[in-house]
């Protein structure tokens, strides 16, 4: 049962295991089906175990992790999880089809390469079938590092309730997004066909011609830098603007709108998500486990290794001023 599972600094050392991993391994969800515990995580019964309240009018301060030597050892997976919770709020997954995994810092590169449009597949007896061609190049896909520091000395975190202790991790998540998706708009720009934009200021005529650069493909997501995404705000076309189901902005056609300062101030990005791009990561969330564990928290160093490979051709195109 959750209450008697043996917590120590080992478990986020396991070889091809996560903490978390190792907590449901010891300690499986399926065993709780039916009872107050289901759908709660082994992570999750283990913060009542310690009666620890991590939100709600009966939040408890960061120091309640530290009562016992057992408890402190959930500290730093809360930490990755806060974290982890701030990655996912971000701009990056709307950018991203798939996610893989990988023990490495390199990935092998491929190229799909298709014979023809998908309104031309009709094929005549006798004659070959048309081609969607996946081939490995010489190319590779480097996971880079990225990484924040967090310094806060733990007589300064201790007293803070867990609650704004979680926002304050989730706002280090999002920066740390934030720095890789400007990684991943790199590779959907260099991926991305080119529109030439009519004039000095982006009008709804440009965004139309944006979203005829896609044919085989649905234009999905708009990404443009905070002063373009006022500039489309305030066209005409936009007064009678549809809002997504979680809030987002739609254009007229569809399409959501997003803002990220890296594109810059001259580009406006269409992609088609479930096509355009593979994100490839190098690790979990990283953390200095042992450390956070015996209450060393004057540097919190929080880490992570992705890269980014384009996907589908004609699933990304940048409208940009003529020259």
């Amino acid at each position: 049962m959750y209450d008697t599972v043996k917590l120590e600094k080992g478990m986020y050392h396991l070889t091809g295991r996560s903490f978390s991993e190792a907590l449901e391994q010891a300690d499986p969800s399926a065993q709780y089906a039916g009872t107050e515990l289901a759908g709660l995580d082994a992570f999750e019964r283990q913060l009542k175990r310690f009666d620890i309240h991590v939100a709600g009018e009966n939040c408890d301060r960061v120091e309640k992790f530290f009562s016992t030597t057992e408890s402190a050892v959930l500290f730093p997976e809360f930490v990755r999880r806060a974290v982890r919770r701030g990655m996912e709020e971000s701009i990056l997954p709307e950018l991203t089809a798939a996610v893989s995994a990988l023990n490495g810092t390199v990935a092998k590169g491929f190229s799909v390469t298709e014979t023809d449009g998908a309104y031309n597949t009709v094929t005549a007896e006798g004659v070959s079938l048309k081609k969607t061609v996946i081939t490995e190049t010489a190319d590779t896909v480097a996971l880079n590092k990225y990484g924040r520091l967090i310094a806060a000395s733990y007589e300064t975190v201790r007293s803070q309730r867990i609650d704004v202790f979680t926002v304050m991790l989730r706002a280090v998540g999002r920066k740390l997004a934030n720095a890789i998706a400007g990684k991943a708009i790199t590779a959907l720009l260099a991926a991305a066909t080119s529109v030439t934009q009519a004039g000095a200021s982006v009008t709804y005529a440009d965004l139309t011609a944006l979203y005829a650069e896609f044919t085989d493909y649905d234009m999905t997501t708009v990404i443009a830098s905070p002063a373009n995404v006022a500039k489309i705000l305030a066209l005409t076309e936009m007064r009678d603007r549809t809002l997504g189901a979680d809030g987002s902005v739609r254009l007229p056609f569809g399409a959501k709108l997003l803002k990220d300062s890296s594109i810059g101030d001259t580009k406006i990005l269409g992609i088609s998500k479930g096509f355009a791009l593979e994100c490839i990561t190098g690790s979990e969330v990283l953390l200095e486990t042992d450390q956070l564990i015996d209450c060393q928290l004057d540097r919190i160093a929080v880490s992570v290794r992705a890269g980014f490979q384009p996907l589908m051709s004609g699933t990304a195109a940048v409208l940009q001023p003529a020259g």
